[in-house]
């Protein structure tokens, strides 16, 4: 244990900024809820939006604020986190406008890529994989990291602008997400990573109050695709431009939750031969509602299972388990059970979203007769009925 204690250097800078960026954005959120009611940024009701009356937008900005205001005091802000900071502001930016006027998706993504390219350019790449196991371990992109880490960011800004539905869901998920990448980039000593990650969960955490449920202020598209957007640019720095086994697996179950709910979707849409670019109901969050939970229920279970895949994340990154070839018995313990929890949490948000029915468990041979051969979920203990 006291070997994994060690693998974590706790800067105060770290805490420093996730402290600033609570305050600041916290203070600021109502500061542009009064300027979005004035430019008409509002979110109206209507279609596949669960919100019974106008709720204004431009909370991401307020988050960009609280994370520069935490940000530049504590951090040693070199050419590459420069850049990164301004294709983050330039993609909020795209993204009040989108909330203002409504880009179209072909404009709205080259606008993203225009973005992504910023801080690529200034040589934050994904330079290549280190596989476990397999010998070479190393597998290096050459010249395709350039636009490979395009595609990486652009992806983690739209996934989390996809999530970004319901009350507090894209705010909380991004907290733990980013407190997660904190933990595992000062693991790492990758101290201005850490900084930056702790600055973007202070700005969740402060925006948070102002946005869960019953909201008063949305992030928009501003604080989505800023959020994501970031969150790419910490996993890259602080976990992937390392020699760390697994590193590139760290951010897939960090953001594993987001990820699934972009990829059902997706999927669905394709199904229906509409565009993957349409807007519907088929998103996690619109699942659970539909099945009996409320907003508030929905939006906790969810941060529960991104809380349990980080802790996972975690657990593989800060216990010892192998050492020098050698497997080590309670650490090895220790990381097997935070794994099944991981399984056995996603096994139970799986089937209160009728992603497994119970007509499948049957199929499987899991689950006896007694149900007819319909859409009967698995029981939900904690679901309040259908509605």
């Amino acid at each position: 244990m006291a070997d994994t204690l060690t693998r974590l250097d706790v800067s105060p800078s770290a805490l420093y900024a996730l402290v600033i960026a609570v305050v600041v954005t916290a203070a600021l959120t109502p500061v542009m809820m009064r300027v979005a009611w004035r430019l008409g940024v509002v979110d109206k009701p209507g279609g596949r939006r669960i919100h019974d009356r106008p709720i204004p937008l431009l909370g991401g900005v307020a988050i960009l604020l609280g994370i520069v205001a935490a940000v530049l005091p504590n951090l040693d802000v070199d050419e590459r986190y420069r850049l990164i900071l301004i294709g983050a502001a330039l993609i909020c930016l795209l993204g009040a406008v989108d909330d203002r006027v409504g880009l179209p998706p072909l404009a709205k993504l080259v606008g993203q890529i225009a973005c992504a390219a910023i801080p690529v350019a200034g040589g934050m790449t994904i330079d290549g994989i280190t596989i476990p196991f397999v010998e070479p371990s190393a597998v290096a992109f050459g010249w395709l990291a350039y636009p490979l880490t395009i595609v990486f960011i652009v992806a983690v800004a739209n996934v989390v602008n996809l999530a970004d539905g319901m009350d507090g869901l894209a705010a909380g998920v991004c907290a733990i997400s980013a407190l997660t990448f904190a933990i595992l980039a000062l693991s790492l000593g990758r101290i201005s990573a850490g900084v930056l990650a702790a600055a973007i969960c202070g700005a969740c955490l402060g925006f948070l109050p102002w946005n869960f449920n019953p909201a008063r202020v949305f992030m928009g598209d501003s604080g989505a695709l800023l959020l994501g957007f970031l969150l790419a640019c910490v996993s890259i720095q602080g976990v992937m431009k390392t020699a760390a086994a697994l590193a590139l697996v760290f951010p897939l179950v960090v953001l594993l939750v987001p990820i699934l709910d972009t990829s059902f979707v997706i999927l669905k849409r394709v199904r229906a031969g509409r565009s993957i670019a349409s807007a519907d109901r088929s998103h996690f969050h619109h699942r659970l509602l539909r099945v009996g939970y409320s907003q508030r229920q929905a939006c906790l279970m969810l941060y529960a299972w991104s809380g349990v895949l980080a802790a996972f994340a975690l657990a593989v990154r800060l216990f010892p388990y192998r050492t020098d070839g050698d497997w080590n018995l309670w650490p090895t313990v220790g990381l097997t059970l935070f794994g099944l929890g991981a399984l056995l949490v996603s096994w139970y948000v799986a089937t209160a979203l009728e992603i497994v029915k119970y007509r499948h468990l049957r199929r499987l041979g899991l689950a006896r007769g007694g149900a007819a051969d319909g859409d009967d979920p698995v029981p939900r203990p904690f679901a309040r009925g259908r509605s």
